[in-house]
């Protein structure tokens, strides 16, 4: 059935190509957050394990909701690996070493990418293409990736 939510069909198009772009990118981190979990090592190996497992557990989350929030504006959300890195602004590469400092500079960059790349449609999303709702949820999404770069950063100072 068509989705019929007061937002012409072409703007829940382009609202859905923006937020599966977006997922891409969560699902990206969540699995950089996943590696750096399984394989950080040094003295603070225990602390900064439980730490990276809150936060792959908490972009677990997101990605689920934003999976929804996708579908609900009557769009298929993307589930393949291939697909994630085809859409994705994030990228992958090898890291130096397996230390909780290098993991953390690395996903700090990712979580700031995402923020810019959130606000910069907060507006767009409500004004252009007339959905408040999804430029509510994005507000919310940015206000918690600031909050992990916040912890994240508070590590590296």
């Amino acid at each position: 059935m068509k989705t019929s939510i007061g937002i012409t069909n072409e703007n829940l198009a382009k609202v859905a190509e923006v937020l599966i772009k977006t997922l891409a990118d969560e699902f990206v981190l969540y699995t950089k957050t996943r590696k750096a979990h399984w394989n950080v090592e040094g003295a603070d190996f225990y602390n900064k394990h439980l730490f990276f497992e809150a936060q792959y557990q908490q972009l677990d989350g997101i990605i689920d909701d934003l999976a929804e929030r996708i579908r609900t504006l009557g769009h298929y959300a993307p589930a393949t690996l291939r697909e994630y890195l085809e859409l994705t602004h994030l990228s992958e590469s090898p890291l130096p070493s397996n230390d909780s400092l290098t993991y953390m500079k690395e996903l700090l960059s990712d979580h700031d990418s995402i923020i810019m790349h959130l606000r910069e449609n907060i507006e767009i999303f409500a004004v252009e293409f007339k959905d408040a709702g999804t430029s509510d949820y994005i507000t919310g999404l940015l206000e918690t990736h600031e909050k992990m770069a916040w912890m994240l950063r508070s590590h590296l100072k």
